[in-house]
């Protein structure tokens, strides 16, 4: 007896328009010769997550059969606008039923989007009892443009420009972040909702802390850490090393440069992979900047870069004989970054949480506008020389948007690079460090970022549309958090459990 054949019309309602792809030339030949690469796996496969970063910088996914996935992979699929819509709390930040104010019509009335993978990004995720693939997609408007809201749109029209100007970025990832044994599986959903996030996990610290590089306290998470690297080498992520870094439990991983997108695509996997994998061994991983735990030292990203002749494969960042430091197009770049600095600081510590991290008692914290030749205390720190000459910003808290802090980095540093930018401070001057006198401070809180990015040029690359979009996000955030201090009134310098409850589950 033959089983029945099921048919199913409305089916092809999710996806996102025939031939979507071809119509509207979105792919180059790499892209198109990657897709018949998928297509012919698509046999081993069982289910293809298919992926988009959304501002907040979280990884949100429809998990496909690799059926319904070949029509999607060339044809893209809808997609809920939701995610451009909530806050980080899910409270609904942008009015999609009124006026939205954010110049996307398409918006009105929550309309769908369509998401199309990008081929290049497919791969198995190793493990699991299905056979799983994950695959990052591009945003784009039913017409075919790119969507305004799209953090990835955002970084590849910064790569663009890169290579027009005969260049390309390289970036390398220093990520630090919290291990921790989960003590309940309570799902933290009493008194959750749109805008009210329940209980945190509740867990365990794995060691004491505070022996740096202590060989015993990694030999504490190793039994999580060493299988867990295995598991991201094995996804082609090019990691370097897993440390342990000062906090009870905190470790820092590292990577290889690569090119811009790579990187954030990278970080937005390494993020997601990471939680996943640990919390299906009973663990919690975080990338809070500071969470509520007992001695946690607060957690940093510091995005290492440089950027090389396409010609040549020059580093532009080379001084010339025996000299140290940078070459003058370095110390441009460095004049891009710092000019920019407060108008799009948002970009790269954008929660109420991230401002913990640059109070004055963190004796390493970047909180003075400058750079410094291997000075940890300067938000920019100018690492090497010759060709391994490069700038390692430290601003970054490990849970933004990787897509928005890349791209950050790069616009203000070709700023510095084509002389739009203000000349810098000198390197070990009143700039250099927190111990310094009248350097400008980075913004210290939220609002003060917020306000920075509002009256400052952060449209010049986004576009006004995220730029408005972000802003009303942001204000969201700060709105609930400044009410539920109005009741709470807690403590100065203490992690709140408003913070705990809004980033250490989700982030």
């Amino acid at each position: 007896m033959h089983a029945r054949s099921w048919s199913s019309p409305a089916a092809e309602g999710s996806v996102g328009r025939p031939s979507f792809v071809t119509d509207h030339a979105l792919w180059d030949e790499a892209r198109l010769a990657a897709a018949e690469r998928v297509e012919a796996s698509l046999a081993d496969i069982d289910f293809v997550r298919v992926v988009f970063g959304d501002p907040h910088g979280l990884a949100r996914s429809k998990t496909l059969t690799a059926t319904t996935f070949r029509s999607v992979l060339r044809n893209g699929m809808n997609f809920s606008p939701g995610p451009f819509l909530f806050d980080t709390g899910h409270a609904v930040a942008v009015d999609f039923l009124g006026d939205h104010g954010i110049g996307v019509d398409e918006i009105a009335g929550a309309g769908n989007f369509i998401l199309v993978p990008d081929p290049l990004t497919f791969q198995e995720l190793p493990g699991g009892e299905a056979r799983t693939a994950w695959v990052i997609g591009d945003e784009y408007l039913r017409d075919g443009t790119p969507h305004p809201l799209s953090s990835r749109a955002v970084l590849r029209r910064i790569a663009d420009r890169y290579t027009a100007h005969g260049l390309s970025a390289v970036l390398g990832l220093e990520v630090e972040w919290y291990l921790t044994r989960r003590l309940d599986t309570a799902p933290g959903n009493t008194g959750n909702g749109f805008g009210l996030q329940g209980q945190a996990p509740h867990v365990a610290a794995l060691n004491a802390g505070y022996q740096f590089n202590l060989d015993a306290h990694y030999d504490s998470v190793a039994p999580v850490t060493d299988p867990l690297a295995l598991h991201l080498l094995r996804l082609g992520l090019p990691l370097r090393s897993m440390e342990h870094e000062s906090g009870p439990g905190q470790v820092e991983t590292t990577f290889s440069p690569m090119s811009a997108l790579d990187t954030a695509d990278a970080m937005l996997l390494f993020r997601t992979v990471t939680k996943s994998w640990c919390a299906r061994r009973g663990y919690h991983a975080s990338f809070m900047a500071q969470p509520l735990l007992d001695a946690a030292d607060p957690s940093g990203w510091h995005l290492n870069q440089s950027v090389t002749e396409l010609a040549s494969g020059a580093n532009l960042f080379r001084a010339e004989g025996l000299s140290s430091g940078l070459s003058p197009q370095g110390k441009a770049y460095a004049d891009g970054l710092l000019s920019w600095a407060r108008e799009l600081f948002l970009l790269s510590v954008p929660t109420v949480n991230g401002y913990r991290r640059l109070a004055a008692e963190h004796t390493l914290a970047p909180t003075r506008i400058g750079w410094s030749q291997e000075d940890r205390t300067a938000m920019l720190r100018v690492v090497g020389n010759g060709a391994g000459a490069h700038i390692e910003n430290r601003i970054g808290e490990p849970c933004a948007n990787p897509y928005l802090n890349i791209a950050a980095q790069l616009f203000a540093g070709l700023e510095g690079l084509t002389a739009q930018a203000a000349p810098a401070p000198a390197p070990g001057g009143p700039a250099a460090g927190p111990g310094s006198g009248g350097a400008e401070l980075v913004p210290q809180s939220l609002a003060d970022a917020l306000h920075a990015f509002r009256a400052g040029r952060a449209a010049q690359l986004l576009g006004e549309p995220l730029a408005a979009c972000l802003a009303k996000l942001k204000e969201s955030e700060l709105r609930r958090y400044e009410a539920w201090s109005l009741q709470a009134a807690p403590a100065p310098g203490q992690v709140t459990e408003w913070e705990q409850r809004e980033y250490f589950g989700a982030y």
